[in-house]
C-alpha cells in the first residue's frame, strides 16, 4: 500500500532461545525442591508434591483470539521524507503528511513470555507487536490506506504469529511431559538421601518370609516369607518426621498373586464352592495367605476382625486390608472404597478389592469400575491398568491427603451358579 509504514513496535520471539530458557526452567524447580526443609518434605506426599511443582512450571504456550480481534482508527503524522517518489524533497529533513493508523488489538490466552521465546525452529521473519497482559497490539499505518489491504496485513501479522507459536507449542510438548517424572524423582531422591542421613530405614517396617516347604498350590513363589516388625532408627530432629512400617511393594505383589490365584481354582472348581457362605469363603483366603506367608508373633500372619475381610497388623494398626465384594453398582463400589480408606491408617499402606460379578455384561462392570474410581474424592491416580480387569490406584487418606494408600481392584467374572454367597457391596 503507498506510504505504509511500520510502527515501533518490538519483534516478538526473539529474546530467550528455547533450549536455556526450558533448562533453566528445570534446574529452578530441581533448586526449590531442594530448599525445601527437609522434615516438611518427608511428611509431604510426593504424589501431590509433584502435581504441585508440574503445574507451577507448566509452560501454557499463548493462544491468540482473532475472532475476538478489535480494531480502531486515529489519524497520524507520517514521516515521508525517504520516499523514492518524492526526487526533488531534502531527505536530510523530515517531511510529514496527514496519514491513517488502524490499531489493532487480539486478546490471548497463555503465558506472556512466550512472545519473548524464541522457537528451535527459525524463518528470521519474526512479526512486530506490542505485548501486554492478555492483549496483542499491532498498528497498520499508511496514506492511502483501503479495507483490503489493512485486511491482508492484518491476517499477514496473525498468521505469522500464530506460525512462531505453533513451533512454540512443539517445543513444548517434551518439556511439560516430563515435569512429573522430574518433580517426581527429584523428590523421591532428596527424601531417599535424607533418610539416609538421618540413619533410618525407608520403607518396610517389618519383613516377610515364605515358610520353608510350602506348597506350590496357586502357583505360590518357592522361597516363602516372613512378616516381623523391624524399628527404624529414632532421629535427632527437632522436629521429627515419624517413619511407619508399610508393606513392600514384592510383598504386595505376591499377596495380590495368592487372592487371584484363589479365585481362579474357585472358577476352575465350582462345584467344591458352590454353597459356600461368606465366612467360609474367608477362611480360605486365610488360610492360603497364611499358608504363604508367616509372623514371628503368632504364626499366621493375615487375620480378620469386624466386617473387614482379610488384614494385617502392626503394633496395633492395619497396613494390608483385602475386601472380597460382590458387584451391585457403582455407588456400591464406591461405599467400598470409604470402607477400606476407613480401616487403613498408617502412612503408604495397602490394600485390595476382590470384585465378584455375575452380571453377563462384564465387559460394562469393568468400564463402570474404571470410570467410578475416579469419581472418588479421595483418587488421585490411575498408578497402573495391571490388565483388563485389574487396576492399582493412589488414594489420599480420608483425614490427611499426605498419606497415601495404594489400592488394587480385581475383578472376577463369575457365573452366578459359581458364586460362593459372600457379602455384597453396600452391607
Amino acid at each position: 500500500m503507498r506510504g505504509y509504514r511500520s510502527t515501533p513496535e518490538d519483534y516478538l520471539f526473539h529474546k530467550g532461545d528455547w533450549h536455556a530458557t526450558q533448562e533453566a526452567w528445570r534446574n529452578e524447580l530441581v533448586t526449590k525442591i531442594g530448599a525445601m526443609n527437609g522434615d516438611e518434605l518427608l511428611n509431604i506426599s510426593t504424589t501431590d508434591l509433584a502435581r504441585y511443582y508440574v503445574d507451577e512450571y507448566t509452560f501454557e504456550v499463548p493462544v491468540i483470539h482473532a475472532d475476538e480481534l478489535v480494531v480502531d482508527q486515529r489519524e497520524t503524522k507520517i514521516d515521508v521524507s525517504q520516499d523514492r517518489d518524492r526526487m526533488f524533497h531534502d531527505r536530510s529533513r523530515p517531511f510529514h503528511i496527514t496519514g491513517t493508523t488502524i490499531d489493532v488489538e487480539v486478546p490471548f490466552t497463555g503465558n506472556k513470555v512466550g512472545f519473548d521465546i524464541q522457537p528451535s525452529t527459525l524463518n528470521f521473519n519474526n512479526p512486530r507487536a506490542r505485548v501486554r497482559e492478555g492483549i496483542i497490539e499491532f498498528s497498520v499505518t499508511g496514506t492511502d490506506l483501503s479495507a483490503e489491504r489493512v485486511k491482508e496485513e492484518i491476517q499477514r501479522v496473525l498468521d505469522s504469529i500464530n506460525t512462531h507459536l505453533g513451533w512454540l507449542a512443539n517445543d513444548a510438548k517434551g518439556y511439560n511431559a516430563g515435569l512429573e517424572n522430574l518433580a517426581t524423582q527429584t523428590i523421591e531422591r532428596r527424601k531417599e538421601k535424607l533418610l539416609k542421613d538421618k540413619s533410618l530405614v525407608a520403607g518396610l517396617g517389618f519383613k516377610m518370609k515364605e515358610r520353608p516347604g510350602a506348597k506350590e498350590t496357586f502357583a505360590a513363589p518357592k522361597v516363602r516369607r516372613n512378616i516381623r516388625p523391624r524399628t527404624p532408627k529414632p532421629t535427632a530432629s527437632r522436629v521429627a518426621y515419624n517413619p511407619e512400617p508399610i508393606l513392600t511393594g514384592d510383598d504386595y505383589e505376591h499377596i495380590l498373586s495368592v487372592l487371584a490365584n484363589m479365585v481362579r481354582v474357585m472358577e476352575q472348581s465350582p462345584g467344591a464352592f458352590r454353597e459356600i457362605d461368606e465366612e467360609s469363603l474367608r477362611t480360605h483366603f486365610l488360610m492360603q495367605l497364611n499358608g504363604h506367608f508367616s509372623g514371628d508373633a503368632t504364626g499366621e500372619t493375615f487375620n480378620y476382625e469386624g466386617k473387614t475381610d482379610i488384614l494385617i497388623k502392626v503394633d496395633g494398626r492395619n497396613i494390608f486390608i483385602g475386601e472380597c465384594k460382590f458387584w451391585t453398582g457403582e455407588k456400591g463400589y464406591l461405599e467400598t472404597l470409604d470402607q477400606v480408606l476407613s480401616y487403613l491408617s498408617w502412612r503408604d499402606t495397602k490394600a485390595a478389592v476382590l470384585i465378584f460379578s455375575r452380571n453377563k455384561d462384564f465387559t460394562g462392570v469393568l468400564e463402570k469400575i474404571e470410570e467410578g474410581t475416579h469419581k472418588h474424592s479421595n483418587c488421585k491416580k490411575l498408578v497402573k491398568k495391571r490388565n483388563e480387569s485389574s487396576w492399582t490406584y493412589l488414594f489420599g487418606h480420608k483425614d490427611d491427603a499426605n498419606r497415601e494408600i495404594s489400592i488394587t481392584v480385581q475383578a472376577y467374572n463369575v457365573p452366578e451358579r459359581i458364586v460362593p454367597r459372600i457379602r455384597t457391596i453396600g452391607t
